[in-house]
């Protein structure tokens, strides 16, 4: 997909991400792509939605075309995002990033939906039972939440002398509940005092690292949620310029600055959206497709961020990176 390729709708009401030119593609089927974050700062999984559809046979402009709506963060703007396409007759819609998923649900029972969630579909209310979904919706997970756990143990490991953990969560993103249970239930576990911060907004990250340093929190987990994945360069850079040792669970976080990354593969889990999208647009039934689960972890250590917070990475941390950035 080129920039060029891309145009704005609606005016300023809501950001769509680039369409392609249509008046040939009348005959082709439609998909709906509708996340809750900027194009922009989504490529890399547009791309492997793309290359999961491509083993399927279906390639954008030649077989298949795409409405591509965004909420560019705005969650509010998503029910409208979803009932646009709705009315445009998508043949799938692909509700990718965990905000996406129930308003595109509430828009349609007749469209087929495929989601992307980091959280369980079945909390959330999108499917009944992994295996058997029903309905119109299946799709793909990382269960990002519930890393929550393994994310504080790898900090604790390589920061073992912190004694106040700082836990960075939005106060408005629809994981909030089970999230911060999760962390709050591992901090118990291992000890450790954790201080709750909120942000939901980009100009809410100097409140808290003003506040992370008021109570001298020697280190800080990010909680996942999808607005976070979109600042996940910026986050990583601002641990780095306020010296907090930090953890979030992508590749970009840790390359912007960050100390730490891991979670599961979002790509991965894209992918599987990609190739559910195909099988749908083939004549398959998405209450026949079970809820699939990506099963790789990936960890990342910056390195540079180590030495210059004066850490030195255990060889048990280095032998499990998928990659060290130095």
């Amino acid at each position: 997909m080129r920039r060029r390729e891309f145009i704005t709708l609606l005016g300023g009401a809501a950001a769509i991400w680039p369409l392609a030119a249509r008046a040939q593609q009348q005959a082709m089927p439609v998909i709906g792509f509708l996340n809750g974050a900027s194009y922009a700062l989504s490529a890399h999984l547009v791309r492997a939605f793309h290359q999961g559809l491509g083993e399927t046979g279906y390639v954008e402009g030649r077989n298949v075309a795409f409405e591509y709506r965004s909420a560019e963060g705005q969650y509010g703007r998503l029910p409208d995002l979803a009932a646009d396409l709705v009315g445009r007759h998508v043949n799938v819609i692909a509700a990718t990033g965990t905000p996406a998923g129930l308003p595109a649900k509430a828009a349609t029972s007749a469209i087929p939906i495929v989601f992307v969630t980091g959280s369980d579909p079945v909390q959330q209310g999108l499917v009944p039972t992994l295996h058997r979904p029903g309905g119109n919706l299946t799709g793909a997970t990382t269960l990002a939440v519930e890393m929550g756990q393994k994310r504080l143990e790898l900090l604790h490991e390589l920061v073992p002398k912190a004694t106040l953990v700082g836990a960075l969560v939005n106060p408005i993103g629809p994981n909030i509940e089970p999230l911060t249970q999760d962390l709050k239930t591992a901090a118990s576990k291992m000890g450790l005092p954790i201080h709750m911060v909120h942000a939901s907004a980009e100009g809410d990250f100097d409140a808290v690292f003003a506040q992370l340093s008021r109570v001298k929190a020697q280190a800080l987990v990010i909680g996942t949620d999808t607005f976070f994945n979109s600042q996940s360069a910026k986050l990583g850079a601002l641990t780095l310029r306020h010296a907090v040792s930090s953890i979030y669970q992508y590749r970009e976080f840790a390359a912007a600055g960050g100390l730490m990354s891991y979670g599961g593969s979002i790509t991965d889990a894209y992918r599987v959206a990609g190739i559910y999208a195909g099988r749908i647009l083939k004549g398959e039934k998405p209450a026949d497709l079970p809820v699939q689960q990506s099963t790789k972890a990936e960890l990342f250590i910056n390195l540079r961020t180590a030495n210059a917070l004066g850490l030195n990475v255990p060889p048990s941390l280095f032998a499990r990176a998928d990659e060290v950035i130095e």
